[in-house]
């Protein structure tokens, strides 16, 4: 007698739609809580780094025009207005010969008793002037902006001295030199010909989103005698120094102690980018001593 087989039948395993649903809204209650713990700690990260980025930027940007200002003929920083800074940058500088050699008739010199149209430099050059450089003497004003001043000459050759004891170089000029009366101080400055003179002009503003809509932008003139570069259009060879800026402002002091030998510059700047805010400010002691 055959027995019947029985077959036995698989019990299936899942999830019901209650489990389901009960797992999402779990789920959702601590995905909730995680991003209720999280995101301040995630916001302030963003923050942290957003403040950061603008520090970096205004930093870096005061810091180009603090060297700038330190490298400055003596004297010829010029405010037009607190959002417009002047100045005439240095390459170099050294020391003249300001009189002739007892028994010698082959120096050349210049003092403020006569021009002249070459001069023998006693120190050594880091930066060797070139054709087309200006040599500056006893800046204490607008004299270096001003044209045809006796007391700025323009370099025609650089070479080497043509005996020992007459210096380390001896400068042609275009046209001749004269130092300025009274001046005893023996040096003089190279100002580049590419670069004659440096402006910084800056535009602040904010949108309605909080970032800074304004510029501090760079110029380099090749004109000493040029009015201020200070118009509202800014010029197609600008150099963008920064950008975000929400506020700035230059404030020049020319004697800020009790004698005439230093100035004072102060430099603030805010960047702004989405409701933060960095301001920064530098204070620059220039030397007013020609």
């Amino acid at each position: 007698m055959t027995l019947p087989i029985r077959r036995e039948r698989k019990r299936e395993h899942g999830f019901t739609l209650v489990e389901l649903i009960l797992v999402i809204v779990l789920v959702g209650i601590i995905g909730g809580v995680l991003t209720m713990m999280l995101a301040p700690a995630i916001q302030s990260y963003l923050l942290v780094g957003q403040r950061a980025a603008l520090t970096t930027v205004a930093d870096t940007a005061l810091r180009t025009i603090a060297v700038d200002v330190r490298r400055a003929v003596p004297n010829s920083l010029r405010l037009t207005n607190p959002q417009c800074l002047e100045l005439v940058p240095t390459s170099d500088g050294g020391r003249y010969r300001s009189g002739p050699i007892v028994g010698r008739t082959d120096a050349r010199y210049i003092n403020d008793a006569e021009p002249g149209t070459a001069f023998d430099v006693l120190t050594r050059f880091t930066n060797t002037p070139a054709a087309g450089d200006v040599i500056v003497v006893g800046n204490r004003g607008d004299e270096v902006y001003t044209a045809n001043s006796p007391s700025v000459a323009v370099v025609q050759s650089v070479t080497a001295s043509p005996a020992a004891a007459l210096g380390e170089h001896r400068i042609q000029l275009g046209t001749s030199l004269q130092v300025p009366p009274g001046y005893d101080g023996g040096r003089f400055v190279v100002v580049p010909a590419a670069r004659r003179i440096v402006t910084y002009r800056c535009s602040a503003g904010i949108d309605a989103g909080g970032s800074g809509t304004g510029t501090l932008v760079r110029l380099n003139g090749n004109n000493l005698a040029a009015p201020p570069a200070c118009g509202n259009v800014v010029p197609a060879g600008a150099q963008l120094v920064a950008t975000k800026v929400s506020s700035c402002s230059f404030v020049v002091h020319a004697n800020a102690g009790a004698t005439q030998d230093s100035g004072y510059v102060q430099l603030q700047l805010t960047l702004s980018d989405k409701g933060e805010s960095v301001p920064l400010t530098v204070g620059v002691n220039v030397s007013n001593v020609p």
